[in-house]
């Protein structure tokens, strides 16, 4: 998709920088963060929302939470805590609506969420 802003930054053509990178998917900082630590998961293929899984192997979820979880471990949060998050919707506050994960910790989390 050529208006898909997580497509661009996937495709390398913003000059993001990427925090991980690999064949499926790529991490970077939020530009609006909402903890200390806020990093955006997206896969590299685009899917418009957890609704459209069905367009991907079984495998590929686990690959996401995994990238997820180490990401977590090597910025240190998987001793503290830290939230996983997948808006779907716009009334589950999806804006960008391209699959990605909001990786979110350095502060203590609250539920339920605001």
């Amino acid at each position: 998709m050529k208006t898909c802003i997580f497509c661009t930054i996937a495709s390398g053509k913003t000059g993001t920088d990427l925090l991980f990178e690999d064949e499926q998917c790529a991490a970077f900082h939020d530009i609006n963060p909402q903890a200390p630590t806020h990093i955006l998961v997206i896969p590299k293929r685009h899917i418009s929302s957890l609704n459209d899984l069905g367009q991907v192997p079984d495998t590929f979820m686990h690959h996401l939470f995994s990238t997820t979880r180490d990401l977590a471990e090597r910025l240190g949060l998987s001793k503290t805590g830290y939230r996983v998050v997948i808006n779907t919707g716009a009334d589950g506050g999806q804006t960008v609506f391209h699959l990605h994960l909001h990786l979110l910790g350095g502060r203590s989390m609250h539920w339920p969420p605001g």
